[in-house]
């Protein structure tokens, strides 16, 4: 497939205007209060999953209006802690899966923290998490679930979790809370994004620095005009349907973009962008990262769609996670 944004000069300054609603930060700081009225109750269960080198442990945590959120915790069996942790988030559709899919990065000495997703991990990657109210694991339509509100959108739970799964692994023995760092592509992007804007208002140790592949839920109203990829494309169908709704819709999702969090993100940050890429546009993630208002730096793959840069990249994680893990 032929580039289809606009061409790289050009998204190295893409910048558009941020629109968000007045009452933005608000909306987050009664979120992340009412939050903090539930006890974390962070629980830990070692689990025999075969790896002698290994251990790993099954998680549970009181994220989004106390609900039992699960999640993966995975070190090294020699460590003998406090150790710098890496916290993943995963991308749409997707659930903690089995822990042999979690191992790469405890084999560089450091801890996994792995959340699950609230009523995904049908699409792809298993999960085990249900979204009280709704259900359990199911197969998308989360991009327009309680998209009515902020107060009733699917994302306002699953962000919110997000913070609260720093805190968990921050809670953990052999963590050191001072020596974390967030990570994920997609809808992980996303997500990793929204921690790094709310995290540090949140907690007491703030995340060091964010790894953000490909971010999904960036500059929103654009990627419904330019693409009609899933997950994009339920937005797209929910419109064509709910005609006439663009304006309440699009101030429900103001709430969530990543270019609104970028903006408050002040942590190092590592980017990657495909310029191939028709599920998450080029220009989407570029107006994420001109917006981002920390230190930065961005790998582009020019010749690569959504998979990015793939093990390139996760060599990159590697090399960015010790960097920012020394610099503590």
């Amino acid at each position: 497939m032929p580039q289809f944004d606009l061409p790289l000069r050009e998204l190295e300054q893409y910048a558009p205007d941020r629109t968000e609603p007045a009452d933005f930060d608000a909306f987050w700081e009664k979120t992340l209060a009412e939050t903090a009225a539930f006890s974390l109750d962070a629980r830990f269960d070692e689990v025999d999953a075969g790896y002698s080198e290994l251990v790993t442990e099954d998680v549970t945590f009181a994220g989004y209006g106390g609900h039992a959120i699960k999640g993966w915790m995975l070190r090294p069996r020699s460590a003998s802690g406090p150790l710098p942790t890496v916290v993943t988030y995963i991308g749409y559709g997707g659930g903690r899966s089995l822990l042999g899919e979690w191992t790469a990065i405890p084999s560089t000495g450091v801890a996994h923290f792995v959340m699950d997703l609230r009523g995904q991990g049908a699409g792809h990657r298993s999960g085990d998490t249900p979204d009280p109210g709704v259900g359990g694991p199911h197969f998308g339509g989360h991009l327009t679930l309680g998209i009515d509100s902020p107060e009733t959108y699917y994302y306002r739970r699953l962000f919110t979790d997000a913070v609260r799964a720093v805190e968990a692994a921050q809670a953990h023995p052999f963590v050191d809370p001072s020596r974390v760092l967030i990570s994920g592509g997609s809808q992980g992007g996303a997500i990793a994004l929204a921690s790094a804007a709310l995290s540090p208002t949140f907690l007491e140790h703030a995340p060091l620095g964010a790894i953000v592949d490909v971010p999904f839920l960036s500059h929103v109203r654009r990627a419904t005009e330019i693409v009609n990829t899933a997950p994009y494309s339920e937005l797209v169908r929910y419109l064509g349907i709910q005609r006439g709704r663009e304006e309440e819709v699009f101030n429900t999702l103001g709430y969530f973009d990543g270019v609104n969090f970028a903006a408050r993100a002040t942590m190092p940050a590592l980017f990657s962008v495909g310029l191939l890429d028709d599920v998450c546009p080029p220009s989407c993630v570029y107006a994420a990262y001109n917006s981002y208002a920390g230190p930065k730096s961005m790998n582009v793959f020019p010749y690569n769609g959504h998979e990015n840069g793939g093990a390139v990249q996760a060599a990159e994680h590697i090399r960015f996670q010790r960097e920012v893990f020394a610099s503590a």
